[in-house]
């Protein structure tokens, strides 16, 4: 199989019923592996056939030959069997599927997940790439989101503006799940609406337009130590979970660094704008945004910051007896440090 997007060719398979008999799903990013498990099921079975026909196990829990047995079992009045198996790299004396990887059983779709990273030069797994469809799904980097909000947004019926994709790549991370959960929830607050504005990320995140992360992000930016405190204290006013928004607060912050970091180290390697964009996920209208920051921080400025975010980062999450409020007004005044 292409390396390039197998979610999207494994999913476009399963949707046209082109099913093979082994599959082997691993990584970081389980959101592909979760999605394309219930793709498989929509379209592997109907309803009324899964009573007899699917098995759903877990490696820490099943024999391996119960497991081995249902692999190796025929369907009953239906085109196929299905056995799932998760965390199948924890499953005891796993090296028997060795057998059934070289043999496979035409009349039963066997999806494996394993928990870990298994290693690809031992059996069983030797023997399931030998034979099956083996699918490793890393961890996206961040210049990667964008792409993949729109294309989820574009699952659900709707498009976001360059902005809002913009808004909700620095806002979410990049684990899809987050973004999966954002954008379902975006489309219960714009309702019937096909285009989602940066305003309705503000809004449905439950901030307001003045005072929300991404006008905290331009203030630090811009260098403006009191907007930024006046902007912080207003997102803690209306929190309901102010130690959640503080640590959501120095999340974006340390992407927003990170990304200036990349920059100043392409510029020093003559990088073109274009591709410095791409590699930092941004398109290349707001990249200027970024290098106009660039101009107000140096390197040992970004360095100080990244470091100032990692202590910040440490207390908020159980190293300090500080307030929340005290850890990023801190946090802050280092950042800004002449």
């Amino acid at each position: 199989m292409a390396r390039e997007n197998p979610y999207i060719q494994l999913k476009t398979a399963f949707e046209s019923q082109n099913f093979q008999s082994l599959y082997l799903l691993h990584g970081e990013e389980r959101w592909f592996i979760d999605q394309l498990q219930e793709v498989m099921l929509k379209h592997a079975l109907q309803p009324h056939e899964k009573d007899f026909n699917l098995d759903i196990l877990y490696g820490h829990e099943v024999d391996v030959q119960t497991a081995l047995n249902a692999c190796q079992s025929f369907p009953m009045m239906a085109q196929r069997r299905v056995v799932v198996i998760r965390d199948f790299d924890r499953m005891k004396d796993n090296t028997l599927f060795k057998g059934l990887a070289e043999k496979p059983n035409p009349a039963c779709l066997v999806f494996l997940v394993c928990a870990g990273k298994p290693n690809m030069s031992h059996h069983p797994y030797r023997a399931i790439k030998g034979s099956g469809t083996v699918v490793e799904f890393k961890a996206l980097f961040p210049n990667q989101v964008p792409r993949w909000i729109e294309t989820l947004a574009r699952e659900r019926g709707f498009a976001l503006e360059p902005k809002a994709v913009q808004m909700l790549a620095e806002y979410v991370g990049s684990a899809l799940a987050s973004v999966g959960a954002e954008l379902d929830k975006l489309a219960t607050y714009v309702g019937d609406r096909e285009i989602i504005t940066a305003e309705d990320i503000v809004q449905a995140s439950g901030q307001t337009r003045d005072f929300n992360v991404f006008e905290l992000q331009r203030a630090i930016g811009e260098r403006q130590i009191d907007r930024a405190l006046h902007i912080t204290e207003r997102l803690l006013q209306q929190s309901s979970n102010p130690t959640g928004e503080s640590n959501m607060i120095v999340a974006v912050l340390s992407k927003f660094f990170t990304k200036l970091w990349q920059l100043a180290s392409m510029q020093a390697g003559r990088i073109p704008e274009k591709e410095m964009a791409r590699a930092i996920g941004v398109s290349p209208f707001f990249l200027k945004e970024y290098l106009a920051c660039l101009r107000r921080y140096d390197m040992r400025a970004i360095d100080r910051a990244l470091f100032a975010l990692l202590a910040a980062d440490f207390e908020l999450k159980g190293g300090s007896q500080r307030s929340d409020r005290l850890i990023l007004n801190l946090l802050f005044r280092n950042i800004l440090a002449a």
